[in-house]
């Protein structure tokens, strides 16, 4: 059997466009497999999508209610055995430092025992190969992100995707998970994060306006504060020299409301600054509580605004829900808005599942609640995990 170094020779040479097609030829000559198929998770996240010769002729599949879905939602490898055909298929999530790309489906002859164990870890091995292969790939060919897509996307919404950082991202000392809807039509909402050694920069923004107005000003701003991250400066110089680019720009007339927050990893001590919203919600050993925090002007409603950092700690254990006003402020078909209550039963429900999944199911829970009524506004939300730091050997 080849060493596993080899996948990654092969996908580093391999063409950007080919890079399953090269992973796809080697396993079926590796383990004999009858079928090997990458499903790409979709922008909404509730269909895997084929990737293969546009356009598209096999069907997508559900991220719920079937077998890829489940190795999608646990993060584990599944198998499925086939009696009839005497194979058994096993589907293998593809995955990046806890973002949630897809899952490879293959497909081989059934021994006598199933798929045996070493032949599955290398199977996941070629998944999670292909995994950081398709990360550097999509900055020279379209075909994955012409995969993800079950339908197509809003000029504004193709913007806000491309500015992202990713959905989901983990290291020993925390776990993040965030999702936009409506995924294929948002415009104004944004995340950003960014990690060193010693800390997590995150930031969670609600841009005014609608369409290529809401989604200029939030490319505008979060390259702002990319930029004055990048330089080494202070959170409130981030905060002052981003809403000096918007005011700039604006006058006054757009302007971003945004968390900016500085995670210290060894200690969990958290700097804040709350540029407007969104809101922050805890939940600390079952007890769902809001972080409270002095608000402070959005970045770019005036001119040489002065921004003043608060303080508060994570402890191991802690949920932090970021939520945007276009959850926090949607009505029923009668009126009454989702807010506390129903946010509450949304945040308990969700508390068993991993940082990953929470967006996107809560965000599913607010369909549930506005009904089929087109949206209001953009909804965000992101959820962190606080793990702490491990403790050295």
């Amino acid at each position: 059997m080849e060493r596993p170094s080899a996948v990654d020779r092969v996908l580093r040479e391999a063409a950007p466009h080919e890079i399953f097609d090269v992973l796809r030829a080697l396993i079926e000559r590796r383990h004999h497999a009858v079928t090997v198929e990458l499903l790409m998770a979709d922008y909404a996240m509730t269909k895997l999508q084929p990737v293969g010769v546009l356009p598209r002729t096999r069907t997508p599949v559900p991220v719920h209610d079937s077998a890829a879905g489940r190795a999608f939602g646990t993060q584990e490898p599944h198998c499925v055995q086939d009696g009839s055909a005497s194979t058994v298929t096993v589907h293998l999530p593809v995955s990046v430092r806890g973002d949630r790309l897809g899952v490879l489906s293959v497909t081989l002859p059934a021994g006598e025992d199933g798929l045996r164990e070493d032949a599955r870890d290398d199977l996941q091995q070629c998944a999670d190969a292909l995994a950081h292969a398709i990360v550097v790939a999509e900055r020279d060919t379209d075909l994955f992100l012409q995969a993800r897509r079950a339908e197509r996307l809003t000029l504004a919404a193709e913007m806000q995707w491309q500015l992202l950082p990713g959905r989901a991202s983990a290291r020993p000392e925390y776990s993040i998970g965030a999702q936009l809807e409506p995924a294929y039509a948002i415009f104004g909402d944004c995340f950003d994060w960014s990690t060193s050694a010693d800390d997590l920069t995150l930031t969670v923004s609600n841009g005014m306006g609608e369409g290529i107005d809401a989604a200029l000003l939030t490319n505008l701003a979060v390259n702002a504060l990319r930029n004055a991250r990048r330089a080494g400066l202070s959170l409130a110089d981030q905060a002052f020299l981003a809403d000096q680019a918007v005011y700039g720009q604006h006058q006054g007339r757009q302007f971003l409301s945004t968390l900016l927050l500085r995670f210290h990893l060894p200690t969990g001590n958290v700097e804040i600054i709350d540029a407007g919203s969104p809101r922050i919600w805890r939940l600390r050993r079952e007890v769902i509580e809001p972080i409270e925090l002095e608000a402070q002007m959005p970045l770019g409603m005036f001119e040489d605004t002065s921004y003043r950092s608060q303080h508060f700690t994570v402890e191991p254990g802690d949920r932090l829900l970021f939520i945007s006003d276009g959850v926090y402020d949607a009505l029923s078909p009668s009126g009454e808005k989702y807010s506390l209550h129903a946010l509450a039963r949304a945040i308990t429900s969700t508390r068993l599942l991993p940082a990953s999944q929470v967006p996107r199911t809560m965000l599913q829970e607010l369909l549930g609640h506005r009904g089929s009524g087109p949206a209001a506004d953009d909804s965000l939300v992101v959820c962190l995990d606080w793990h702490g730091r491990p403790a050295a050997d």
